[in-house]
């Protein structure tokens, strides 16, 4: 009868409270229900036993107030027929029987006990099961939300923080863009002025005018050739 000794720990233990205490509730609960499942098993098994001795018990104790009933009633006749000896015999097995019926009594009340508490742990196994089972799926339900969940809030806090890093490279590329293209700029500024100056020099070359002395000269020179 050794599963009576865990009867205290079985009938006060809470499946729920377990349960809201694990750190990984759905392997919790499988195992839960291995242990509950061994135990009902067990619990069937030595119930089936204890509730027999039971019944054993009781018909030995409703035997035995049968034969005490029937030593007082032979007694009687023995009396009724003068028979005071043979009423003697029946008396004296009367009193055997009446000490007996005693320990059979005690024996029946220890047998009725064991059978009450093995009734008692065995719906009390059956409605924890059914508990536990019943919540098995929506618990378990529950924590694949939560792990899609978790799943989703670190690709968004990754996704975050890739994006941060994109734009804070791509305004350093604009950066060095936008001082390629200053320099660039810069450059064909440089360029553009040295082309000027060349072009300025060559059209002051071909815009100097003779000075108007030689004009002068020129002119006289021409008027003195025609007189001749």
């Amino acid at each position: 009868m050794g599963i009576l000794t865990r009867f205290k720990d079985i009938m006060s233990s809470n499946i729920n409270a377990l349960l809201d205490k694990a750190e990984d509730p759905a392997k919790m609960i499988d195992q839960t229900l291995r242990n509950l499942n061994e135990d009902l098993g067990k619990v069937k098994s030595e119930t089936a036993a204890i509730m027999a001795e039971e019944k054993r018990a009781k018909r030995e104790l409703d035997k035995c107030k049968e034969e005490i009933d029937k030593m007082q009633s032979y007694a009687i006749k023995a009396l009724e027929s003068n028979e005071e000896n043979d009423a003697r015999k029946f008396l004296e097995e009367k009193a055997r029987l009446t000490k007996e019926l005693t320990l059979l009594e005690e024996n029946y009340n220890i047998a009725s006990s064991n059978a009450k508490k093995m009734r008692e742990m065995h719906d009390k196994l059956v409605k924890d099961i059914a508990e536990l089972e019943a919540r098995k799926d929506v618990i378990k339900g529950k924590l694949n939300v939560a792990k899609a969940r978790e799943r989703m809030n670190k690709m968004v806090g990754s996704s975050m923080t890739d994006t941060s890093s994109s734009i804070a490279s791509f305004k350093r590329y604009e950066d060095m863009a936008d001082a390629a293209l200053d320099k660039a700029n810069a450059m064909a500024e440089l360029n553009q002025t040295s082309e000027d100056k060349g072009i300025d020099d060559l059209i002051n070359k071909y815009s100097t005018t003779p000075s108007a002395d030689i004009d002068d000269e020129l002119e006289a020179l021409k008027a003195s050739l025609k007189k001749e």
